[in-house]
Parts: structure tokens; sequence; C-alpha cells
């Protein structure tokens, strides 16, 4: 029997943890790229409870065809980065994408949650923590990778308000077991382990276990309301709180001194034009992340994850099970036991 489920980017960091999470229940089918490894979620495809699909999400037909037969749409898949070469397709993946995926699964009369993002929902003059009905203009959105999302939002919440099965969660910066440094906040953990970062910006981050984010998205296809946003977060941490949590669970040194902001940009600049000019390479610094670091990134996803009956982990928890993992899979090496060991197993310990 066909899986009736189906997560779109069910290879990535959270589209594997929900796609875990979902085979508790009964097969999911998996959707990527064909270019996409598969390795977060080889056991679960071996052991027969995962059915992996292959499509560019780019391409209509192929991606209408890939959805055939399911009920259940999560729809993951997108560009995550800060920045890509070119720019154009951050439109393309995230934008054009989600249509082609949202158009299909409701031709199948799916329900269907999407996954946005939190970078969107920040505006230049952010007085007080930011709610899931924050409203923001579209030129206050920051670079191409948030323009992107942002539109993709807009044509999701405006199926669900127009009677169609659709919702959607902003998780925001995701954290736990599994990411060895392929998103923007994994990247900073691996970074700060390995000794390359002892440095910070004045900025606000709000950390979300990706195990209860993905709880949190099941609960909410399954018991959300069509075109209503639930914000999908943990607790608020400067970028120095999230530095020296670190430092108290992995022996290391904590932050030493803190950029200036203007610096941050230029060398953020000089970097994203040498990226985009020259190596094609992804930069340490991005402008996008620079300008979003310049505004307040303080959440509270209380009444969503009330609504949701979702309770988030501590951030410390969560850290420590991503350090956890990163030095079991030899990822960063540690010249000492974790201070708070963890009780993590090879299935990311989902409750």
């Amino acid at each position: 029997m066909n899986p009736r489920v189906l997560v779109t980017g069910g290879a990535g960091f959270i589209g594997s943890h929900l796609v875990r999470h979902l085979a508790r229940s009964g097969k999911v089918a998996v959707l990527e790229h064909p270019s996409v490894r598969i390795d977060r979620i080889n056991d679960l495809v071996e052991s027969g409870i995962v059915q992996i699909r292959r499509a560019d999400i780019r391409h209509r037909y192929a991606t209408e065809s890939a959805l055939d037969g399911c009920t259940d749409v999560y729809h993951l898949a997108a560009n995550p980065r800060l920045w890509t070469h070119p720019k154009s397709d951050f439109l393309r993946v995230n934008h054009v994408g989600t249509r082609h995926v949202l158009e299909g699964a409701l031709r199948n009369k799916a329900r269907v949650l999407h996954c946005s993002t939190e970078s969107i929902l920040t505006r230049v003059r952010q007085s007080g923590s930011i709610g899931a009905d924050q409203v923001v203009p579209a030129d206050e959105v920051v670079g191409p990778y948030c323009r992107s999302k942002h539109r993709a939002e807009v044509f999701a919440l405006g199926l669900g308000k127009a009677g169609h099965p659709v919702v959607v969660v902003n998780p925001t910066l995701p954290v736990g077991p599994g990411d060895p440094g392929s998103t923007p906040p994994g990247r900073l953990i691996v970074d700060f382990c390995q000794g390359k970062r002892r440095e910070v910006i004045a900025a606000e981050v709000n950390l979300v276990d990706v195990r209860d984010a993905a709880r949190a998205m099941e609960k909410a296809l399954h018991h959300g309301i069509p075109g209503r946003r639930y914000l999908l977060g943990g607790e608020n941490l400067t970028i120095r709180q999230l530095f020296s949590t670190l430092a108290g669970i992995t022996g290391l040194p904590g932050p030493r001194f803190t950029i200036p902001w203007p610096v941050a940009l230029l060398a953020a600049l000089i970097e994203e034009t040498i990226a985009d000019t020259w190596t094609r390479h992804e930069p340490a610094a991005t402008l996008t992340g620079v300008l979003l670091a310049r505004r307040r990134m303080s959440f509270d996803s209380g009444p969503s994850l009330e609504e949701l009956g979702i309770k988030i982990r501590p951030a410390t928890e969560s850290l420590t099970d991503a350090v956890a993992w990163l030095q079991a899979g030899g990822h960063i090496k540690l010249s000492s036991n974790l201070s708070q060991p963890s009780k993590l197993n090879q299935n990311y310990r989902s409750n």
C-alpha cells in the first residue's frame, strides 16, 4: 500500500525529524530533489517505512505526479540558505516551487502544511516581541531569501483563507541532534565547537528544538485552522548568551569580543561580493544575515504552542543534544566530556 502522507524536503534537518515522528504511525513518502542525499533517513528507507520519490519542485508536472495518492502533504522543501548563486534560484524554488506543491496537493484533495520561516516576520521598527499575527509589508522583508519565502507564505495563507485546507507554520531557528552544520544555527554551533567563532554580534535569536517543531507540525496539520499562521519557537537569547551556553556545555572558552554592526556589514558586503563574482561558495557572513541581526528578533510563540498543545524543551537541553550528536559523529572533537551529559540515543530521542 502506498503512503498517504508525504513530506517534501524530508531528508533535510527539520524534515528528517518530521519523517521519523510521522513514521511511528505508518508509512511516509518523501519527495526530494534527485541530487539530494538521504543519509538522515536511510535506515527508514531500508526498513520499508519510508518511500523516496524524486522530483524537482521547480517542475510542475513532475511535482504533481510525485504527489499522487497523498492525502496529507507537509511542504518543507526549500533553499534555506541566506546566500545562493544565482539569486533567482530562491524565487524559483521557494516561491514557484511552493505554488507547484500546494496546487498539486490540493488537486489531490490533500490537507497541506506549508513550512515558512521566522525571518520574514521582523519589521524595520519592531518595538515588542513578534507574535503569530505579525503583519509585514513586502517592502520591509530583508534579502532575496526572505522575499522568496514571504511570497510563498502569502500564497499559502491566501489559499487557506479562501477555504482550502492549508495551514502555515513558522519555525524559529531549529537546533538539536542531526545537524552537521547544514543550517545557519547549526553552522554557528559547529564553528564555536571547532574554535572558529569567539566573536559575537549584538543580535537576538530564538531557538526551537527540532524534535518539538516536528511534533508541532503534525498537530498543526491535523488541528490547525486553515489560513492561520502558527509560530513555533522557544527561548529568546542573544548571540552572546548562546555562545556562553555552549561554553558551559563544552568547557570551551566563551565569547571574547563584540563586533560592531558597521564592521559586520562591511565584512558581509566584501565576502558576498567575492562569492557572487568569483568563488561561487557561500560566504561566512551574508548581507541578509547581518541585516536581520540589526533587527529585533524576539518571538512570542506562547499562543500558537498553547493552541497546538505543545511544550518546547529548554534550549540548554537542545544544545547539549546537538553537541553530543556532533561529537559522537566525529564532526567536532572536544578535549573533555560534556559538562551536561546527554541521554541522546540513535533515533535522536524524540520525547
